[in-house]
């Protein structure tokens, strides 16, 4: 399985949010810069994120983005499956191993949280995490 550049981007930028989920609603714009991605991809990317109960959303001169919910609420397959359409092995009919590693894969990205990732990252010491 291979994540692709939109579901990474998703993720740095859900990870973005909940490392600054006391700083009120920040813009695509700070985000880019602190994560060096291109704004206009992060505008591709906020539609997919933003159908869904994950964000609250506010326009104007200091409106923005923030997390819903805390950190420990999402997880990586949530925001993944959102951006990867829905991390499908196969659309067709799967034979037992595919449907066990499918299952494994999901199970084991449902188990990770964006506080889980953030929390490694400041244990460590490391000054930005790497998707």
């Amino acid at each position: 399985m291979k994540i692709s550049t939109k579901g990474r981007y998703a993720l740095k930028m859900m990870l973005d949010l909940a490392e600054h989920e006391n700083c009120g609603f920040i813009s695509l714009k700070d985000i880019a810069k602190r994560q060096n991605i291109s704004k206009k991809y992060l505008e591709q990317i906020i539609p997919l994120i933003n159908k869904t109960d994950l964000l609250k959303t506010m326009s104007g001169t200091y409106g923005g983005y923030m997390l819903a919910r805390p950190p420990e609420k999402y997880t990586v397959g949530d925001i993944l499956r959102l951006t990867e359409n829905g991390l499908d092995i196969c659309t067709e009919e799967m034979h037992p191993i595919w449907r066990g590693m499918y299952s494994a894969v999901n199970k084991y990205l449902d188990s990770i949280t964006l506080r889980d990732i953030i929390d490694n990252y400041n244990m460590r010491g490391a000054e930005n995490y790497f998707i």
